[in-house]
């Protein structure tokens, strides 16, 4: 293979990105390292299939009532009234008739420790009636607590009637003289007022390890309190938000963007259950919990209204909303490409929408303009004031948004006009935002040609109409060998982004099989980066015995983190862009005849980079020459994916990268079977 002199196309740096959506456990239960599991007593129960969706309160699940030894079981009613935000009305009010009685949280699979290691605990409650003097927080597993610690809690100020003068006043009364004067004697100073919600903080330390675990919450005493918002997160959380060993797997891919909240979710089963941004900034207490559009059963071959999934109580609680996102991008120095609605919910599921011509509609834009805003406004702006209020004064820099997710034409949707609508508002405002348009959700197909139609006519009149449009594609390893010169004959006016894009093989494994194809894909993405600016692999996690969707990235339970082949090849892709492609004349179609396929870049201090797939059951040697045709001689690096065949009952299959001092004479050689990047 000749490696010429010659220069390609520039090669964007953010090229490879990650793409989340709260599927799969991937937010509650998954990167949020909130322990607890419907902590603000707002769970729903989802029920039926697309056209009969439903959801039921069931406030208590996740909760079960705690008692020492006991034989009386203390009461747990779920209530509304006086809560602590509106935005989430129900609360627990628990009535204990001795003491050592509590309430229990199953949490996502049981609640781990590790020994050693402190654990932030939080909760709102209110003393309604209580005899007692502490709140004892435990985590236990068959009759033995493996961590524990206590809080004094604040007793409300008795009330009635004239009891809070400052001035004397004779009660006629007795009774109520009686009482105002047993009021008067008691020790306020660390008391509050009634009804008054008081927010709790205490560490546990865990004792040993254990799994599978119950967090408890006690009480010394008899008595009446109402709980709410209650919160248990490890103290290596980073940022106190994101669950460790989860962010450093996405940390070492070392992303040149993340598109989030998600695909389908972002406009919900319903209008009702679509992602509102502005739910999902501010204070945690005020982010309204919602049902996963996940947790809705989706199989339209299942009949009936009592339908549902495994995990029906599947719930969005928005720990991690749009200002944890931007966070979290700032953190791995990715871009942000957040996702918008355009006024519909999902197509797959609804013909629900508001007309484009509407009052109604008028908010999903004004949603886009005023998320800029949060962004990258002044903090003396509605919005800029908000994100500074919530740490963060200096602009977060977004210059890129999408508009829509898999939508297309069709007699309900006008796709092409409402695009037209935000880009205009957009543009008018902030005339350098990138607007990222969509081509519905698969390739091949009428309505994508339509689409691409719609933006190619668009540019013609308005070059800003579009930055890139978004394709999705989840297709067999076959296709994507097929299709590595997908993007050879693509004009160069839109760029594209590849926003969803898996190979799944039959039994939709995450193995070697599916990542081969992967990476061959990407050597095709790679080489025609100039209208190619954007790609990343969905699903990106999944939490495992809680999968809604297969294959995905990167795998998880409570306690270890499961790296799949596939998440090396995107993770070798993005740590190995290089500044420039170099043209291979044709060489790389000849190689994919023997099962080759490569791609080749140049980084700006001069170091060459080759990207190389063996699909074959043999080792193939490569011959390099430079540009006058003469052997390649140098010192270098190698990393080689290779799979083990190892695929483990409902896991991924076991696979490592290797890494090598690498010296070549006039070739190398690519492992049977194996992706291979070369730097010299």
């Amino acid at each position: 293979m000749k490696i010429t002199d010659k220069k390609g196309v520039k090669v964007t740096p953010e090229m490879i990105g990650l793409f989340f959506e709260d599927i799969n456990f991937a937010a509650d239960g998954g990167l949020y390292a909130e322990m607890i599991e419907n902590r603000s007593f707002e769970a729903k129960e989802a029920f039926g299939t697309p056209g009969n969706f439903y959801s039921v309160d069931d406030n208590g699940y996740a909760w079960k009532p705690y008692t020492a030894g006991g034989l009386d079981k203390p009461r747990m009613q779920y209530i509304m009234g006086t809560p602590l935000s509106e935005a989430n009305p129900h609360y627990l009010r628990f009535t204990a008739t001795e003491a050592g009685q509590g309430f229990s949280n199953k949490a996502y699979d049981g609640i781990r420790l590790h020994k050693g290691m402190k654990y932030n605990v939080s909760f709102y409650a209110r003393c309604v009636e209580y005899t007692g003097n502490n709140f004892i927080i435990s985590v236990n597993k068959d009759g033995k607590i493996y961590g524990k610690a206590s809080v004094e809690a604040v007793k409300a100020i008795p009330y009635i009637p004239f009891s809070d003068l400052k001035i004397d006043m004779e009660q006629k009364d007795p009774v109520i003289s009686a009482q105002i004067e047993k009021i008067k004697q008691l020790d306020t100073e660390k008391m509050s007022r009634c009804n008054d919600w008081i927010k709790y903080d205490v560490v546990i330390t865990a004792d040993n390890d254990v799994s599978g675990a119950d967090f408890t919450i006690s009480l010394d005493g008899a008595g009446v309190i109402e709980f709410d918002l209650i919160s248990m997160i490890p103290e290596d959380a980073v940022d106190g938000i994101f669950r460790r060993d989860l962010f450093e797997a996405l940390a070492a891919i070392k992303p040149g963007f993340i598109r989030f909240p998600g695909g389908c979710i972002v406009e919900g089963i319903s209008l009702e259950n679509r992602y509102r941004w502005k739910r999902t900034v501010g204070e945690l207490k005020d982010r309204k919990y919602i049902p996963n559009l996940w947790a809705f059963d989706d199989d339209r071959s299942k009949e009936g209204w009592d339908v549902k999934r495994p995990d029906s109580h599947y719930g969005q609680s928005f720990g991690i909303g749009f200002y944890e996102y931007f966070i979290l991008c700032e953190l791995l120095g990715a871009k942000a490409l957040p996702v918008l609605s355009i006024g519909t919910a999902c197509q797959f599921r609804s013909t629900q929408l508001v007309t484009s011509d509407s009052k109604e509609f008028d908010e999903y834009v004004q949603d886009a303009l005023d998320l800029i805003e949060f962004a990258n406004g002044p903090v003396s702006s509605k919005w800029g004031a908000l994100r500074a209020q919530m740490g963060h004064p200096e602009s977060f820099g977004l210059d890129m948004i999408s508009v829509g997710n898999e939508q297309w034409e069709s007699k309900y949707v006008d796709l092409y006009k409402r695009h037209q609508i935000f880009e205009k508002a957009i543009h008018e405002k902030y005339p350098d935002m990138k607007i990222l348009g969509t081509a519905g959700p698969f390739l091949d197909s009428p309505i994508t040609k339509d689409g691409w139609d719609f933006y190619n006519h668009e540019f013609k009149k308005n070059p800003n109409t579009c930055y890139a449009v978004d394709e999705h594609y989840y297709v067999s390893p076959q296709w994507m060998y097929d299709h590595v010169d997908h993007y050879d004959d693509y004009p160069r006016d839109i760029a594209v982004f590849a926003g969803e894009y898996a190979a799944h093989t039959e039994k939709k494994e995450n193995s070697m099989e599916s990542a081969l194809a992967e990476a061959a894909l990407l050597t095709g993405i790679e080489k025609n980066a100039d209208v190619v600016k954007l790609a990343s692999y969905a699903p990106l996690f999944n939490r495992i015995g809680h999968s809604q969707w297969k294959p995905d990235m990167i795998w998880f339970d409570d306690e270890k983190v499961y790296l799949t082949p596939n998440y090396f090849v995107q993770q070798l892709f993005a740590n190995h862009v290089g500044d420039e492609t170099i043209p291979m004349d044709g060489q790389e179609k000849e190689l994919r005849k023997d099962g080759i396929y490569v791609s080749l870049s140049r980084t700006n201090n001069g170091e060459t980079i080759l990207k190389a797939v063996n699909v074959n059951d043999s080792e193939y040697t490569l011959p390099l020459t430079d540009y006058e045709d003469v052997p390649v001689e140098a010192i270098g690096h190698a990393w080689v994916l290779e799979g083990t065949g190892e695929i483990p009952d409902g896991m991924p299959e076991i696979t490592d990268v290797r890494q090598t001092n690498l010296q070549i004479i006039g070739d190398v050689t690519i492992p049977a079977q194996s992706f291979m990047v070369i730097r010299f």
